[in-house]
């Protein structure tokens, strides 16, 4: 287990990370959200012992952290990290080498990974020949290669169209199902909430929710609804307490105070007996991320 402990981080007058506290446990995911300068990657470093905390500790179960427990650790930076000029197999030997993996394992694994994650390109091409998205799966394969016990990765979802995004997060979610612990970055929201066990928001570094990813949605209450129903547009607005009415598909998404107001909702569709479609459900992790990080939306 990594515990994050009264976690701070100054830089002068600037406090990037304020008193954070998580555990993340074997074979489960914890999803690190905020927007850009919140906290997130100033957090991966401290885990990483890139920079050292202001206040608070890391602990790998209750010891301090190792450089032995490090060769444990793969990390997937936001930032890629290829040597431009080195073939795959080079630079991912290079890698594996650095976390004490033989050559030959190297070369054996890269082979099947390459194949696992339809890599496009030979273990003998030069990274710089690669395009964006392959070059991004290479360096998947870098970081996980060893089968790390704990992976930390940075925006692993970024450039990539949405088949590799999903081949990204099949293989996260078997390195988790394999035991790995896992925390990972991303403003891909869908992402998030198909990967996470739990959840922690940041703002100006600090937590602004935290906790397993239903309970949080469940805890802004009911207050969406996705109908499909010939009822006017109008008279679902008269209803006190509905807050917006716009058109989603073949359909419409309806914004609530309350989430009591739904079955006011519910009377005047039903009326007739029969309702197509009719889904009240918490907001979305987009919603949320929206409301309470960037501020865009507020809570009614």
């Amino acid at each position: 287990m990594i515990e994050l402990k009264n976690l701070t981080k100054e830089f002068g007058d600037k406090i990037a990370v304020d008193n954070m506290n998580m555990q993340l446990e074997a074979g489960h995911v914890v999803g690190l959200i905020g927007q850009n300068g919140a906290g997130k990657t100033t957090t991966f470093r401290m885990m990483l012992d890139f920079i050292k905390p202001t206040h608070g500790t890391i602990t790998w179960d209750n010891h301090a952290i190792t450089n032995r427990d490090r060769q444990n650790i793969g990390f997937l930076p936001e930032e890629r990290g290829l040597y431009q000029k080195l073939s795959v197999e080079q630079q991912v030997v290079y890698f594996a080498a650095l976390h004490g993996m033989s050559k030959g394992d190297a070369k054996q694994k890269l082979k099947h990974w390459m194949d696992r994650l339809d890599v496009v390109g030979k273990v003998t091409d030069k990274v710089q020949s690669l395009s964006k998205g392959n070059a991004q799966k290479v360096q998947l394969i870098a970081t996980v290669i060893t089968e790390p016990s704990l992976l930390i990765l940075d925006e692993p979802f970024t450039g990539l169209d949405p088949v590799n995004a999903q081949l990204m997060m099949n293989e996260i979610l078997r390195l988790k199902h394999n035991g790995a612990m896992i925390i990972f970055s991303s403003h891909n929201m869908s992402g998030v909430e198909k990967l996470s066990d739990e959840l922690l928001m940041l703002k100006h570094g600090q937590t602004v929710l935290s906790g397993g990813l239903s309970d949080i949605r469940e805890s802004f209450g009911r207050s969406e609804i996705y109908l499909e129903a010939p009822v006017a547009d109008a008279e679902l607005l008269a209803v006190p307490g509905v807050v917006s009415v716009e058109k989603e598909g073949d359909g419409r998404h309806l914004k609530l105070s309350d989430d009591h107001v739904g079955k006011e909702v519910f009377r005047i569709v039903a009326r007739d007996g029969y309702v197509p479609v009719f889904a009240q459900t918490p907001p979305t992790l987009d919603e949320i991320f929206r409301r309470e990080v960037a501020g865009g939306i507020k809570n009614d």
